[in-house]
């Protein structure tokens, strides 16, 4: 033991001198080390990780939920939501990401005022880990930036401790002009201090003040964190914008080195202290830069995948696979002990980001344009020349998938469903949004309360309206609620939907988007096709070289395939998975 703790300390040492070779401490990096490794406990027992092993398998599907998307009169909402879970998801999910649950002043829990408390309006610790007995839990370590009436803002107005040293401020004058914004708000805040005013860096908002990482103090009071919500029962760690941590004048401020460096050390102290343990990088952000994030498979276990939602968007809606079928063979495969996170909605919007470079400008703006006429709003950035240029398109994806470019029609409910089938059958670990699994609509109204364009995803229901909802067999509600739970159901059973089973992309046209998985020992073959336009095709089995020795039949339907000669009407966003177990 004591082999692998000097071990480890090197280790920790190494990260901690990478990241603070431009800074000039009051300490080593060795007593440095030391302190992190107490606070992670790590200087009493220590887990030993395996290299390259995937914590994950085909029966993984991740559901993304505030912890009050669901309420109910004279009960916390975590509670509600474990009822919930219990009741409709028990047979659907095996973890849940509860976006942020800590008291905070905007941004819908991004802007915490306290990273160690639990919001009272939604329950208490006690009601996290009654969750995380149930199901893995991710929860969200907003690492970048705090909420502007947090003790340590308060603090740093004031001239004291904890808070003095803990916030990046710049002058006006400095050269700031590269840097990378996602929102379209002046970078610098100007605050008035104890020692005269001075301007105050915010990547996002001027309510979400950047954390200064250059002094350590703030990195060990993110690591004390880690370990409470290590110790409360979170098994996944979402790095929310954790791209934009580190901060050097004179450049675009986004997945700097030391950003990288900072991930790896939070993944080795994990790793170390919790054998199971996950982190996932939230970088919202061009793929190419994202990929960087898995390092050599020693940092994000996980990343989004966030240019799959832009893109199966615009397939679905403009009923061509073209753009969608290049990305997916440009996607390296993830190694063992690295998966994708795929997901086609959340609490934000689409993100347009990451389909730069994927999709020209006339098909992102026919997307636009499609999206704003089913009812979706658009968020906008700054960028270098001063022009707003579009972020996100706010919409919830069931609306999204109403129609296609020619507008609205009676697919809407099939389309969403196939958009699902395809995300389950791709190579990774699926999420699902709440309002995705429970077919809810745009919320108007909630978008005129907050005067938020997010706010149009981010229903909260009654639970005795749901549970009548879902009990109603013909509503929206209770068809993309069945539908998605046959679908889950089955591709728990497959090892050829491992995250990190075989996939090859097929040519069958531009209106046929297909695939074929195989599972990790090579006995299970899927082809997955799905029709993503709207009109009946003809497939012949041939096209796809099933095995001719083999018996194949359709998982989705139980239909069975006597010969691979046949030819098959393939309705409009009917999705096949073909198998040969």
């Amino acid at each position: 033991m004591s082999e692998i703790m000097d071990h480890l300390k090197q280790k920790v040492a190494h990260h901690l001198s990478v990241i603070y070779s431009d800074v000039t401490l009051d300490i080593t990096t060795d007593t440095l080390a030391d302190e992190v490794m107490s606070i992670m406990r790590l200087d009493s027992e220590v887990c030993n990780p395996v290299a390259h092993q995937n914590h994950w398998s085909q029966e993984d599907v991740i559901l993304i939920t505030y912890g009050d998307s669901i309420k109910t009169e004279n009960q916390p909402p975590l509670q509600t939501l474990h009822g919930f879970l219990q009741d409709y998801c028990n047979d659907v999910i095996t973890s849940v990401h509860i976006l942020p649950f800590f008291p905070y002043s905007s941004d819908d829990g991004f802007s915490v005022i306290n990273f160690s408390a639990v919001n009272e309006s939604l329950g208490d610790w006690q009601d996290i880990s009654s969750i995380s007995d149930d199901y893995h839990l991710m929860a969200d370590l907003v690492i970048n930036h705090c909420s502007s009436r947090s003790l340590w803002f308060e603090n740093f107005k004031l001239g004291r401790q904890p808070g003095l040293d803990y916030f990046v401020t710049a002058d006006p004058k400095d050269d700031i002009e590269q840097v990378v914004r996602p929102r379209t708000s002046p970078l610098l805040r100007e605050t008035q201090t104890n020692e005269g005013i001075k301007h105050v860096w915010c990547t996002f908002s001027h309510d979400q003040v950047d954390l200064n990482f250059k002094n350590p103090e703030v990195l060990k009071e993110f690591i004390a964190i880690i370990r409470l919500y290590l110790d409360k029962g979170v098994k996944i760690f979402r790095l929310d914008a954790v791209a934009f941590l580190w901060k050097k004048l004179g450049t675009r401020c986004i997945n700097l080195d030391q950003t990288h460096e900072v991930v790896r050390l939070i993944r080795t102290l994990v790793e170390h202290s919790s054998e199971h343990a996950m982190l996932i990088t939230e970088t919202n952000i061009p793929n190419r830069e994202n990929l960087t994030y898995f390092g050599n498979a020693n940092e994000a276990h996980c990343i989004y995948n966030f240019s799959l939602p832009p893109l199966l968007v615009n397939t679905l809606v403009t009923g061509n696979c073209k753009y969608l079928k290049q990305w997916m063979m440009s996607m390296p495969p993830a190694q063992n002990g690295t998966a994708y996170f795929n997901f086609i909605a959340s609490h934000d919007g689409i993100g347009l980001r990451p389909a730069e470079g994927l999709l020209k400008d006339e098909e992102l703006n026919t997307l636009i344009n499609t999206m704003q006429s089913f009812g979706g709003r658009i968020s906008w950035r700054a960028t270098n020349g001063g022009v707003n240029k579009a972020y996100e398109i706010n919409i919830a994806l069931i609306d999204a998938l109403q129609g296609t470019v020619k507008g609205p029609d009676k697919w809407g409910i099939d389309r969403f469903i196939c958009a699902h089938a395809i995300m389950l059958s791709l190579e990774g670990i699926p999420g699902i949004y709440i309002h995705s699994l429970l077919g809810t609509g745009n919320d108007y109204e909630k978008v005129k309360h907050t005067n938020h364009n997010r706010s149009i995803n981010r229903h909260q229901w009654d639970y005795e309206e749901l549970v009548n909802q879902l009990g109603q067999e013909w509503t929206q509600h209770a068809q993309t609620y069945s539908r998605l739970k046959h679908l889950i159901k089955l591709r728990a059973e497959q090892p050829a939907f491992h995250p990190n089973a075989t996939q090859f992309t097929l040519h069958l046209g531009d209106q046929m988007f297909g695939f074929w998985r195989q599972s990790m020992d090579r006995r299970q073959s899927i082809f997955c096709i799905n029709n993503i336009s709207d009109e009946v095709i003809n497939l012949s089995l041939s096209d796809i070289n099933l095995i001719s020795t083999d018996n194949w039949c359709d998982l989705i339907t139980g239909t069975v395939y006597d010969s691979i000669e046949l030819g098959i009407e393939v309705q409009p966003y009917q999705t096949l998975w073909i198998s040969n177990l």
